[in-house]
């Protein structure tokens, strides 16, 4: 076993790298900005240097035994193929393989919240369950599926995508064409909008207090008021568990995982949310958690987790 791996967590906006030890300690980490305007060909050249700016300072390429890299779009983790990734408009880009080659070293691609998923199950709140779901509350739903201890990924790597799958027959628009998507209901983005209407519908709420102006609404501003007391602002909570907790139990009622693993800006509210969210679900679940016990957890690896996963990758973990 070589003495060094690297994961990569690589974004529309970044790629963030990791150099780890052989008992799997990160002991390096760097990143480098990336842009659609860049190109393909330059976005591989700056993930190779930045894997070989780490490995330098520990002996070099020849020190490193294989790279992980968890990348958005849909991936053929078998090639290594971003099969597409429409942010940057990129098709059958064979990332992995091109990488290989500059590096010297095999290199293995999975989707993003794929790697981050693997990451939280291997190194975070997941590494006591053989079957997690990841999912990141954030701009988006994200969602990453462990069964097992490896990534489920669907045919072509197409599968897994639990922010789009539908909770309300003809809902909200959602940006993949579709209506009402989980992601238009159980996002930060969906939060601050019903955030905002309820301010718009009741003035006398304390959330107009709290966030001086509807530009200035944010995932916190309804559980801020609700703490507070402010009965709007804990109708809007209460209906954001709602949808969250109707997502969980569809995924959960197909999959049956052991742990419910949540990410994203929204569950740094903790246990003001997970707790009437295990309630809702605990209570609507088609086989009870006192049979069948299912663990509903916030995510602890924060935004290293698609780094950590990307190691896994590389490692083979």
């Amino acid at each position: 076993m070589k003495k060094y791996y690297a994961g990569i967590d690589f974004g529309g906006m970044s790629a963030k790298a990791g150099l780890f030890d052989s008992e799997g300690n990160m002991i390096a980490k760097d990143t480098v900005k990336t842009s659609r305007e860049e190109g393909y060909l330059t976005t591989v050249v700056k993930m190779a240097q930045l894997v070989r700016g780490l490995s330098e300072r520990y002996g070099g390429m020849s020190e490193v035994g294989a790279v992980g890299i968890g990348s958005p779009g849909v991936i053929d983790g078998a090639s290594g193929v971003v099969v597409r990734w429409s942010n940057y408009d990129w098709r059958d880009m064979p990332l992995g393989p091109d990488l290989a080659v500059k590096l010297g070293v095999p290199v293995y691609v999975a989707n993003d919240a794929n790697a981050a998923a693997l990451g939280e199950a291997k190194f975070g709140a997941g590494k006591s369950y053989e079957d997690s779901i990841l999912i990141t509350l954030g701009t988006g739903v994200g969602s990453g599926i462990i069964i097992g201890g490896k990534i489920f990924e669907g045919f072509h790597g197409a599968g897994g995508e639990a922010g789009h799958m539908v909770v309300s027959i003809g809902g909200i628009p959602c940006g993949c064409g579709r209506r009402g998507c989980f992601e238009q209901y159980a996002s930060a983005t969906a939060l601050m909008r019903d955030t905002k209407r309820a301010m718009f519908e009741h003035k006398d709420s304390l959330m107009w207090k709290i966030a001086g102006d509807p530009e200035n609404v944010d995932g916190k501003t309804a559980f801020d008021a609700a703490k507070a007391g402010d009965e709007v602002g804990s109708q809007v909570v209460k209906n954001y568990i709602m949808y969250l907790g109707e997502g969980i139990l569809n995924l959960v009622g197909i999959l049956r995982p052991q742990a419910i693993l949540l990410g994203g800006g929204v569950s740094n509210q903790g246990e003001y949310l997970l707790q009437p969210l295990r309630k809702y679900v605990s209570e609507r679940l088609y086989v009870d958690c006192e049979r069948v016990p299912l663990a509903i957890v916030r995510a602890t690896l924060g935004n290293d987790a698609g780094i950590y996963g990307a190691y896994a990758l590389a490692v083979g973990k």
